[in-house]
């Protein structure tokens, strides 16, 4: 599989992409696609999608530089780690992780953070895995209504 930055000429197949990974895990906690083509047409203007792809479209991840912020440093954010499910549990993921830490390490990123929903049980041993660690909690987003008491599990790893 090939790893390349996403053109905006990607973003309705990226949204695909992520609504149907994001539907087959998430069902037991929302109702609703995870994203729309508007949203991820917004998220072209701030950061970057890497998308994995052999002869179509089969994951995607999203990484945005966030310099400056209170906890300090260069510091990238990903999110929106998507795999088709038919090839879930093949490295894809692993892949496309490496590729964004690589991306944002290039770029000047000191750290990469993510946040996690903390009813995916299987997330944070992914993560860990990868070296990430938990450094706090947020709310669950806003006008969303989860069939589950939910929030966010924040995580963080060095990239140096």
């Amino acid at each position: 599989m090939q790893v390349r930055v996403a053109e905006t000429r990607d973003a309705e197949g990226i949204v695909a992409l992520i609504n149907v990974a994001f539907r087959l895990a998430e069902s037991f906690l929302l109702d609703r696609d995870r994203i729309d083509l508007q949203t991820v047409q917004g998220l072209f203007q701030k950061g970057t999608f890497l998308v994995g792809e052999d002869r179509s479209l089969c994951g995607c991840v999203y990484v945005e530089p966030r310099a400056g912020t209170p906890r300090g440093g260069n510091r990238s954010y990903l999110g929106l780690l998507a795999v088709d499910p038919r090839l879930q549990k093949s490295g894809l993921g692993s892949q496309l992780m490496n590729a964004a830490e690589a991306h944002c390490a290039k770029a000047g990123s000191s750290f990469m953070d993510l946040r996690i929903v903390n009813v995916r049980s299987e997330l944070p041993t992914f993560y860990q895995r990868r070296g990430y660690v938990e450094t706090g909690t947020e709310p669950f987003t806003p006008g969303l209504k989860p069939k589950l008491p939910c929030h966010f599990v924040l995580m963080s790893k060095p990239l140096t």
